[in-house]
């Protein structure tokens, strides 16, 4: 199966000039959905994994089935301001300014391998803020999972050193 042809281009999409790959049609296909985590969970499956950790909000979809799949805890990182007990925050630079990602300071333990989820790899920003999280947490990044990976934006330059695997590139 070619999970490209479950993925809609949507032109002009949040702006003028962008072209936004939405993964709507492929979520909506259970076989689409079936075979993008079966191919995750076999890339994964032999890795020594505690955590996976997904980025909000489309990497939870991903992030929670491939835990399952792979016998792992999950641990969401949200936007700020949306988990309730004590957190660590990470800010990252955006095209025009900045944004930041947070996760529980108990989510992980000193150690633990982590395999990072999320749906899109662009420019690398908020995967690197992850990964700084992680890191803070005092746990390992094992490596960097993603469905979409946009490859004109380089978003590997900001995850160097870590394994990166993406299902399709543009």
């Amino acid at each position: 199966m070619d999970l490209r042809q479950h993925i809609r281009d949507v032109p002009d999409f949040p702006k003028q000039g962008i072209v936004f790959k939405d993964i709507t049609t492929l979520l909506k296909d259970s076989g689409a959905l079936k075979r993008t985590i079966d191919l995750m969970s076999e890339y994964y499956g032999g890795w020594k994994l505690d955590q996976i950790v997904a980025i909000e909000s489309r990497g939870f979809i991903f992030g929670s089935a491939l835990a399952i799949q792979l016998g792992t805890g999950f641990v969401p990182v949200r936007k700020p301001n949306k988990l309730p007990a004590q957190k660590e925050r990470v800010e990252y630079s955006l095209e025009y300014g900045t944004d930041s990602i947070e996760i529980h300071s108990d989510a992980l333990k000193p150690g633990q391998n982590v395999l990072i989820i999320d749906d899109l790899l662009a420019t690398g920003g908020t995967a690197a803020a992850a990964a700084a999280l992680v890191q803070k947490l005092d746990a390992r990044v094992a490596g960097l999972g993603f469905v979409i990976e946009l490859t004109f934006l380089n978003g590997r330059d900001k995850l160097a050193g870590f394994d990166i695997h993406s299902l399709i590139q543009y």
